[in-house]
């Protein structure tokens, strides 16, 4: 660790026992200040789709210059596919099947730690601003949270005769962003937790002037290039872009306010793109996840790294920054030092979870930098795509295609039961995942290698598969709502299982 990066930490470590013997006295005799800390949460958005990470038309000139003022991870991994699973996952620095709110909708029990929590103990500000989807129970452990609408990710019931729609009134979720940075106190270290609703569906016209085009489409593989496609994706596009010009907006005002220098931003998202065979699945089109960090003067600008990183990282990583010495006891481990030198390794393996989303599933997959090995737990199911993604241009498109038989192979994934048990896919030889070489003799080492090391994974972290399942909430088929299971807010794990444990 070199000294410049030691000392910053040295300094929060000071600041937080001056702040205890400080109090009541002023803040003037707050003499060492640790980092600021900001974490940009894009909703939704695929790792690569921006041109940070090599995307040639959607326009993202301020997360391309994150990238180019600071430190562009080439191997990011979420812990779930699925939104406010992956966001609870994050905060706790827990893997989902530990924090009691693994499927979509539920909230964080009472009783769960947070490294925002730890992080205001040692004299941080902390505020929420955009999407939330936590619950109540540790809605405390931000000093302030500026709460984007439901309507913008939360299907109504649509039980009035009225189509159901997801139109929030700031569609963006980041309307809030410059006023969160604006009303925090000048006397304390800051934590931001920026969470946008772009690009999640549903899409409008309009998101973005001007508008990308058809021609800036760039179709992955796995979906069928057809003019509703493109015009899906455009529009995904879009918001992307809109959320782009927050970013932008965010490090203006830090300037403006003179702390840019000395506050650490991640831009990161919570899964990957709303789209079939994407988000809800543990292919990288769900759980890979951009990730940058800019912090001047101590990050070397324009540089990437192989180093291999978890969601479950982020939080000992800015408790480490923040100077704790003691802190809640995550499942991840700190990437400072891959802060200080990016050749340096981090993990030999990542882990992700795939639980119930609108519809029943459970899977578990093991990363390295070149490989992924899938295990399918109930192989009966489909991986049907989500409802907010069903009712999608892309999604009614592939099921027409389906029922005239125009689909290839490869885009019929979401509609294959029973599947495959396991999965292997080679990243490097066949980005797309469309190749399972769980068979290939070829693969047996890589294969077995992986096996041993999820098995590991599932007896150190306490995994499980449920002894119930939980019932979809829409047809599978039809993607229509069953008013029978379906009840807003859902309920918590807790109520519906009596425990926040295994079930």
């Amino acid at each position: 660790m070199t000294r410049p990066l030691q000392r910053l930490i040295t300094a929060g470590v000071l600041f937080a026992v001056a702040l205890q013997a400080c109090v009541g006295l002023g803040t003037g005799a707050l003499l060492a200040a640790p980092p600021n800390l900001v974490l940009i949460i894009a909703d939704d958005m695929n790792w690569d789709d921006c041109g940070a990470y090599g995307h040639p038309a959607i326009r993202t000139p301020n997360i391309d210059r994150l990238a180019t003022e600071g430190l562009r991870f080439k191997h990011a991994y979420l812990t779930t596919n699925s939104c406010s699973p992956s966001r609870s996952s994050i905060l706790t620095g827990k893997y989902p099947h530990n924090t009691g709110a693994e499927q979509l909708h539920w909230p964080l029990p009472e009783g769960s730690r947070t490294f925002s929590a730890e992080l205001r103990q040692l004299g941080y500000y902390t505020a929420a601003a955009g999407k939330w989807h936590l619950g109540d129970a540790v809605r405390d452990h931000f000093d302030r949270i500026y709460e984007a609408s439901t309507a913008g990710f939360v299907l109504p019931s649509g039980e009035d005769g009225q189509p159901p729609k997801m139109i929030a009134k700031q569609p963006s979720g980041c309307e809030d962003w410059e006023q969160a940075i604006e009303d925090r106190p000048r006397d304390r270290p800051f934590f931001l937790w920026l969470a946008a609703l772009d690009p999640h569906r549903e899409y409008t016209d309009g998101a973005l002037d001007p508008p990308h085009r058809a021609d800036d489409v760039i179709v992955p593989a796995h979906l069928p290039d057809t003019a509703d496609v493109r015009e899906d994706l455009r529009l995904y596009y879009d918001e992307i872009g809109r959320l782009d010009t927050y970013v932008g907006k965010v490090v203006a005002t830090l300037q403006q306010q003179g702390v840019a220098d000395n506050t650490l931003i991640l831009f990161i998202s919570d899964n990957g793109r709303p789209f079939p065979r994407d988000k809800t699945t543990l292919y990288d089109g769900g759980i890979r996840t951009p990730w940058i960090v800019r912090w001047p003067h101590v990050v070397k600008p324009g540089v990437t790294t192989d180093a291999l990183v978890s969601a479950v990282d982020i939080a000992p990583t800015f408790l480490e920054l923040a100077g704790a010495t003691s802190s809640l006891a995550t499942e991840g481990q700190s990437f400072v030092r891959v802060l200080d030198d990016p050749t340096q390794p981090h993990r030999e393996f990542a882990f992700a979870e795939d639980h119930w989303h609108d519809y029943e599933d459970h899977a578990r997959s093991v990363m390295t930098q070149q490989y992924k090995l899938i295990r399918n737990d109930y192989i009966d199911l489909p991986p049907t795509p989500s409802a907010d993604a069903g009712r999608g241009l892309s999604w009614q498109t592939m099921l027409r295609l389906q029922q005239q038989g125009k689909l290839l192979p490869h885009q019929q994934t979401c509609f294959r039961a029973p599947r495959d048990k396991w999965e292997l896919y080679d990243l490097q030889r066949d980005p797309g995942e469309l190749q399972n070489r769980i068979n290939d003799p070829a693969y047996h080492r890589v294969r077995d290698r992986l096996t041993v090391a999820l098995e590991d994974w599932t007896q150190r972290t306490g995994d499980y598969l449920p002894t119930r399942r939980t019932p979809d909430e829409f047809d599978r088929v039809t993607g229509e709502p069953d008013h029978s299971v379906r009840v807003r807010p859902r309920p918590s794990k807790f109520e519906m299982f009596g425990t926040n444990e295994k079930y």
